[in-house]
């Protein structure tokens, strides 16, 4: 124990000077947080040893002196336009290194029904808010635990149907020394209502940050969720992020998440299907090169019956990059009349690059229909050459099949906006032709 505490020195230091402040919390909160990080400190970063991680190594993030991040630099609106979808949203709340700011966001006019305000704030005017995550024995949701301060927190009363997207922008801006930015998103979504909800992330600059992104989602009965993560941090920036998902009875949650940045980039969600005819689905796009590392980590829990799922992920990998992708569905012994499907294809644009897929089908009940398969290859020399034979050049024909590859995820994203940003990114991302 004291070994690993006098390793994360610096983590020990910060906690204890930020025990001292206000942000700290009532005391539920405080209670919450000691917790966490004294499991942090038991347990440590993860190494290969652990079968979650056996394929991505931490060890550039725990070589690093990571600083809990203050309020940093200004940050202003023309800094963050280029991560912006211009126009295209009305609610947009912005948050600069893990706090909301009331400045950059624009929340004026909310329909009623719908409450966007900082999580610091409904933490300590609310009752303990309880989820998954603050049982989570995950390492960097426990650092998430100990160090987040505002985050943003959104409520969708019962029956309420918002008819325009919320636009959630998380940036990171550190200054000098390397930074850790501990994020958090907590929605509530009523029962039988209905929110689309695009969380981005971005950041600024090229210091090393560390982002221990939480986003959490509890779902009452009938409740609809539509939901988008963008994340496209700088190439140095460390993105490691968690999402729970409860969904009670007769529930639909729909994400796609669409992964472009970072040094190292990890997705762990899980989502628990606790109620009668819940319907989750899981799509994802990661496109990485360099020596970029992008790990996702999904667990769908079909804990009762008549709950499908359906799940797609989808990897584009150039240069010396690497991609894992880990999809667990589990089905416990009262989900009978369970339909799950799970699909990862990769996509290998280089020699150097790799991918480790592992499907994984964990069923308890005899009643059920689950399927899951994976693929890795490149792209097919038969459909370069029936595009070439038609006169379009080899780049060309390469970007036609690398966009065709891409669109089944893309194309699930409603925002033309933001379908048409992220096609834009991804010809950007892979030095394609436009």
């Amino acid at each position: 124990m004291a070994q690993v505490a006098e390793r994360h020195e610096t983590y020990a230091a910060d906690f204890e000077a930020f025990r001292g402040t206000p942000a700290f919390g009532p005391e539920w909160l405080r209670t919450a947080r000691t917790a966490a990080f004294a499991r942090f400190l038991e347990r440590g970063f993860p190494t290969a040893r652990d079968e979650e991680w056996k394929f991505t190594s931490v060890a550039p993030i725990a070589a690093m002196e990571f600083r809990r991040v203050g309020e940093g630099p200004r940050v202003t609106a023309g800094m963050i336009e280029p991560f912006l979808f211009k126009d295209a949203f009305r609610l947009q709340a912005v948050v600069v290194n893990g706090q909301l700011s009331a400045g950059l966001s624009s929340l004026s006019g909310l329909p009623d029904g719908v409450t966007i305000s900082s999580l610091g704030e409904a933490l300590a005017a609310q009752p303990p808010l309880e989820g998954p995550s603050l049982t989570s024995d995950h390492p960097f949701v426990l650092l998430n635990t100990a160090f987040c301060v505002g985050g943003v927190f959104i409520h969708i009363a019962p029956r309420t149907v918002l008819a325009e997207p919320i636009h959630v922008l998380f940036v990171s801006a550190p200054g000098a020394a390397p930074a850790l930015v501990a994020p958090r998103l907590f929605v509530v979504a009523g029962e039988q209502s209905q929110a689309s909800i695009v969380e981005n992330y971005a950041g600024l600059g090229a210091t090393p940050v560390l982002t221990t992104a939480v986003t959490e989602v509890l779902m009452g009965p009938g409740a609809v969720v539509d939901h988008v993560k963008i994340q496209r941090e700088p190439a140095g920036a460390f993105h490691m992020a968690s999402m729970f998902v409860h969904l009670h009875r007769a529930s639909t949650f729909a994400s796609r998440a669409i992964t472009f940045g970072g040094r190292i980039a990890r997705n762990d969600i899980t989502a628990t299907l606790a109620g009668d005819g819940a319907e989750c689905t899981l799509n994802g796009l990661y496109v990485a090169d360099g020596e970029t590392l992008v790990d996702t980590h999904t667990t769908i829990d079909h804990a009762m019956p008549h709950c499908p799922s359906h799940e797609v992920y989808k990897g584009i990998l150039a240069g010396k990059a690497k991609g894992v992708f880990n999809g667990k569905i589990i089905v416990r012994p009262d989900a009978q009349k369970t339909d799950a499907k799970q699909t990862n294809k990769a996509l290998l644009l280089s020699a150097d690059a790799t991918i480790n897929t592992k499907p994984q089908l964990e069923i308890f009940a005899d009643d059920v229909k689950c399927t899951h398969g994976a693929t890795v290859g490149q792209l097919d020399d038969d459909q370069l050459f029936y595009l070439r034979a038609r006169g379009i050049h080899l780049k060309d024909a390469r970007n036609i099949l690398i966009h065709a590859f891409a669109s089944d995820v893309l194309n699930g994203i409603t925002h033309d906006a933001v379908r048409g940003r992220l096609e834009d990114v991804l010809v950007e991302k892979l030095h394609l032709p436009s």
